[in-house]
């Protein structure tokens, strides 16, 4: 079914792991594999909890002992591809990119080709770092394939391991820029509501309360400007849960425009807006939501930097069209 590695890996459930589910454990501490992959190990046999073999669900306890033997992770690197990239600033040690919506930062399955990680392949190939692995050359962190906005590339290993430290740190400033659909309750607040999985869609998160499985997330949002049945806002996100932003503002029923997945929405037409079913010319068919600044500390220099990226053509779109008919 799929090639092992010769050596298991052993973990002991910590207290703050009381209660998780044996494939969510294991998707938590070995992020490169997905949990069904994870879930096919273990009905395979190549899981143990203190020797025994285990279940999926099975539920773990404190001072317990796991052993996987992991499947191997192809070693192939991303192919390269001529894909052009929107540089936003380049040192010997970082590269910080505008990615495009549409565009899924490394390969997985369904997207082996036109990804974040063969571009930066073709453009820049062994100068990147390789902690990520071989299929995430120079990615120290993702966004989803169609939010659009600032990442970061380490061009090293060294700077990689200082970039990650400040995302596990939480000392990189993130700030977002969405439209939303309906009409926040508040100027600005902090949404502090923890993510877990979706109790029933797998490629879900959601706002889970009574789940040891969830995680602490927090997002401080405020609004920009107002529209009717619309707004702009901008969001600072305080954790970086899988999801969070798009989570919590559907939670206070104001989803990111044209999220397919937690709003019900997939596109916007210009007739939506001007009140006019006759004009069906889409403005937006991806989830408005750009990754618009990132803030922190150069990792060989220790100098503060600060990139901002440009609201893409597709958001603006909306955003003349939202401004345009609020001042008939």
């Amino acid at each position: 079914m799929f090639p092992l590695s010769s050596d298991p890996v052993e973990l002991i459930v910590d207290s703050t792991e009381a209660g998780w589910r044996l494939d969510v454990f294991l998707a938590h501490h070995f992020p490169d594999y997905s949990r069904v992959h994870l879930r096919r190990v273990i009905t395979a046999g190549g899981v143990q909890v203190e020797d025994r073999g285990g279940k999926p669900a099975y539920r773990l306890i404190p001072g317990q002992r796991v052993r996987i033997v992991l499947p191997e992770i192809p070693r192939e690197a991303p192919r390269p591809e001529n894909i052009p990239l929107d540089i936003l600033y380049e040192d010997d040690h970082l590269v910080v990119v505008n990615k495009p919506p549409g565009m899924v930062v490394h390969p997985a399955r369904g997207h082996w080709s036109g990804t974040l990680a063969g571009a930066l392949q073709f453009h820049f190939g062994s100068t990147l770092s390789t902690s990520g692995g071989p299929s995430r050359p120079g990615i120290v962190h993702r966004l989803d394939r169609d939010t659009s906005g600032v990442i970061l590339v380490a061009r090293s290993d060294f700077a990689h391991a200082k970039l990650a430290r400040q995302f596990a740190d939480r000392t990189i400033e993130k700030e977002y820029f969405a439209l939303v659909s309906g009409d926040p309750p508040l100027d600005r607040d902090m949404i502090d509501c923890p993510i877990g999985f979706h109790p029933h869609q797998r490629e879900k998160m959601a706002i889970r309360r009574d789940d040891v499985e969830s995680r602490p997330a927090q997002t401080f949002f405020e609004v920009v400007e107002r529209f009717d049945g619309f707004a702009a806002v901008r969001l600072v996100p305080k954790t970086g849960r899988t999801h969070q932003i798009r989570v919590h503002l559907g939670h206070i029923g104001c989803p990111v425009l044209c999220d397919k997945q937690y709003g019900g929405r997939s596109h916007i037409t210009r007739g939506e807006i001007r009140r006019d079913p006759a004009d069906d010319f889409v403005l937006l068919d991806r989830q408005a939501l750009h990754a618009r600044r990132l803030k922190f500390r150069h990792p060989a220099e220790d100098r503060p930097l600060e990139i901002e990226a440009p609201l893409p053509a597709d958001m603006q779109a909306v955003l003349q069209e939202l401004r345009a008919y609020r001042s008939r």
